[in-house]
């Protein structure tokens, strides 16, 4: 029987997607791999006031969300990972025991953050994005739905 290993989590992004070698690169059987870290806000309650926590967290991105999500994954963009976590482990230089724990992204959402231009206010606020239809955009509305006239009474089952 397998355990349950699934996370989800929402962050930012602490870096841009490219800036260091190792971010991007491609496995030897050809298939894309991308490192990113994302940092998780958290408010606790200490005493009377509120207080922000940060985590932070190495997401593996493999395949074609990797090649396709490239160009997109920019410092402070907002993302969902769902995915699992993998534990690597390894000896150092002196034998001793080392871990570390990754997320393996299986899906990953871009979420609001900075707009197309990845223009920053003064504030710190990204700029949302807005949507405007067309002008010459004709809508048809729906057909009624069929009166008590139109559907017989006697129902056969």
């Amino acid at each position: 029987m397998t355990d349950l290993n699934h996370v989800v989590l929402i962050g930012r992004l602490t870096r841009d997607l490219g800036s260091d070698e190792r971010d991007f690169g491609y496995l030897p059987n050809g298939q894309a791999r991308a490192n990113v870290s994302i940092a998780v806000n958290r408010s606790k309650k200490q005493g009377d006031e509120w207080i922000d926590e940060v985590s932070y967290f190495e997401v593996a991105i493999f395949g074609k969300t990797a090649e396709n999500l490239k160009p997109y994954l920019l410092k402070g963009k907002q993302i969902c990972v769902d995915g699992h976590l993998k534990q690597d482990r390894w000896k150092d230089q002196q034998g001793n025991n080392r871990s570390k724990i990754s997320i393996v992204a299986e899906n990953v959402q871009l979420l609001g953050g900075k707009s197309e231009d990845t223009t920053q206010n003064a504030g710190g606020n990204y700029q949302q994005q807005s949507f405007t239809p067309k002008a010459n955009t004709q809508y048809q509305t729906p057909p009624a739905p069929p009166s008590d006239d139109e559907f017989p009474e006697d129902i056969p089952f």
